[in-house]
C-alpha cells in the first residue's frame, strides 16, 4: 500500500497564516512534481473555501476535502481522501484544544507551527510546542519545526526570530515575508505559482520552503 506523507500545520491563534501556507505550499510542492491533496481539518473551511474560488481557475491541489471527527476518524479519512498523492497536508484549527490537531498530530509525519514575529505569536507557540514535544514522546517519529511567517525588516522581527532561535522545537532555514502576492492569490482561489512576474520573490519562497519540508519529512524522491 502506498504511503502517504502528512504534514500538519498547526497555531494556537488565528492570524498566523496556516491556511495561506497550506495552499501556497501545495502549489509549491505540486510545482515540485508532487500530487498534492489538502485536508481541512478547520470548522472554519477556509481551505475548502479557497479552493472553490479557484472554479474553473488554477487550483493549488489535486484535491481538497473536509475532515471531522476523533483520530481514528481522521486517519481513515486522510488515508480515503489522499490515496492517490504523494503528500498530503493538512489544515488544523487554530487551536490547540480542538480534537482536530490532536488527531492530525497523531498522524502526522512533520508538524509546522507558522510564527508571526511578535510577543503574543510566541507566548502561543511555546503552547503548541509543548503539546508536540508530549506527543513526540509517544510518537517518537513525528518531526517538527517553527517557521518565521509574515515577517517584516524591524528590529522586533529580528528580536523575535533570535527568541526563537531558543525554543525546543528546530527553526526551518526559509522565512515567508509580507507579501501581497500572498493574499492577491487567496482572493483569486489560486497560488503565487499562478501569478505573473511581481509574485516571483514569493514564489521562490515557496520553493525553498517545499524543498525544506520535503527533506525534513523524509519525502525527498530518489
Amino acid at each position: 500500500m502506498k504511503t502517504v506523507t502528512a504534514i500538519a500545520l498547526v497555531s494556537q491563534k488565528g492570524g498566523a497564516g496556516k491556511t495561506t501556507i497550506t495552499m501556497q505550499l501545495a502549489a509549491a510542492l505540486a510545482a515540485a512534481g508532487r500530487r498534492v491533496a489538502v485536508a481541512d481539518l478547520d470548522p472554519q473551511e477556509s481551505a475548502l473555501r479557497w479552493a472553490e474560488a479557484a472554479a474553473g481557475g488554477a487550483p493549488c491541489a489535486e484535491t481538497v476535502f473536509g475532515v471531522a471527527g476523533d483520530a481514528r476518524t481522521i486517519a481513515r479519512a486522510l488515508e480515503r481522501g489522499a490515496r492517490d498523492c504523494d503528500i498530503v497536508l493538512l489544515d488544523c484549527p487554530p487551536s490547540i484544544e480542538h480534537p482536530h490537531t490532536l488527531g492530525a498530530l497523531e498522524r502526522a509525519d512533520l508538524a509546522v507551527v507558522p510564527v508571526v514575529p511578535g510577543p503574543t505569536d510566541l507566548w502561543s507557540t511555546r503552547a503548541v510546542e509543548k503539546l508536540i514535544l508530549l506527543v513526540q514522546q509517544r510518537r517518537p517519529a513525528l518531526r517538527a519545526a517553527l517557521l518565521p511567517n509574515r515577517v517584516q525588516r524591524t528590529a522586533l522581527a529580528g528580536d523575535v526570530l533570535e527568541v526563537m532561535r531558543e525554543f525546543s522545537l528546530p527553526v526551518l532555514p526559509v522565512a515567508l515575508a509580507q507579501r501581497n502576492a500572498y493574499a492577491q492569490s487567496a482572493v483569486e482561489g489560486g497560488s503565487v505559482f499562478h501569478l505573473g512576474r511581481a509574485a516571483q520573490a514569493a514564489r521562490d519562497e515557496m520553493t525553498r520552503l517545499a524543498a525544506a519540508l520535503l527533506d525534513l519529512s523524509g519525502a525527498k524522491k530518489t
